[in-house]
Parts: C-alpha cells; structure tokens; sequence
C-alpha cells in the first residue's frame, strides 16, 4: 500500500510557504549582517556570527518544541517558518566553507584552521548551550 504524495507534508503549498517566508527573512538577516560587520584579520566575522548565533537558536528553537509535544499543528508551522526557513536561511554552510578554504589557501594557514576548527566546536556547544536553555526555561 502506497501513500499519496499529496499528504506528504512537502507537498502542502501552505508549509512551503512558511519556510520560503522564513528562509527570505533569514536570508536578508544574513546578508545586511554581511554589509554591516567588517571582516576582521580576514575573518569574516559576519558568517561566523551568524552561523554561532543561529546553532543556538536552533538548539534552543528545536529543543523547546521537542519538550511541547509531537511535531504536528502549530509546532509543526512553527519548526518549518523558523527552524528550516528563518534559521536555515541566517546559517549558511557553504559560505562557511568557501571562506574556509579561501583563508586556508591565502593567508597563515593558523588563521584558516583555527576560523575552520573554531566555528565547528563552538557551533557544536552552542547548539548544546542552547538545548540546555530551553530545558531550563521548560514551562
């Protein structure tokens, strides 16, 4: 027995939607965030604030969800506009790793690996950081 395509949750227009209206507000967020924060001993600050920022809002988003219950209705809407779209659209994985790699091969490679290492660890513990807050301001 097969499922219809059309009840699969990707398949709603409406959970698109949510996500492309987070993922253009989060997208606009990590640009102006670009424009506005200098570049700082060729670190790109700005891709490493917003990739830090974003992995404990994620931690904190996601976890705080997880604790209201199962991932249907309104936490569903909610994890989709902010988590996948808002978030998904502030972070950015690519951008990370082509900055990486340009400071690996033109400067200090102290400088490349230690943007490289750093922004993985301390993404990783504040995503962690931020599983632990929403466990702490739990209702």
């Amino acid at each position: 027995m097969s499922t219809d395509p059309r009840s699969l949750p990707h398949h709603r227009p409406r959970l698109l939607v949510l996500v492309l209206l987070g993922g253009t507000a989060g997208t606009s967020v990590r640009h102006a965030t670009a424009e506005v924060v200098p570049v700082w001993h060729d670190v790109p600050v700005g891709t490493l604030a917003v990739n830090l920022v974003g992995a404990f809002l994620l931690g904190v988003l996601l976890e705080a969800l997880v604790l209201r219950g199962a991932d249907v209705g309104q936490r569903r809407d909610v994890r989709l506009l902010l988590g996948t779209g808002f978030l998904g659209g502030l972070t950015t994985y690519s951008t990370f790793a082509l900055e990486s790699q340009r400071l690996l091969d033109g400067g200090p490679a102290g400088v490349g690996l230690a943007y490289a290492v750093g922004t993985v660890v301390a993404g990783l513990l504040l995503a962690a950081a931020g599983v632990a807050s929403a466990r702490r301001w739990r209702p």
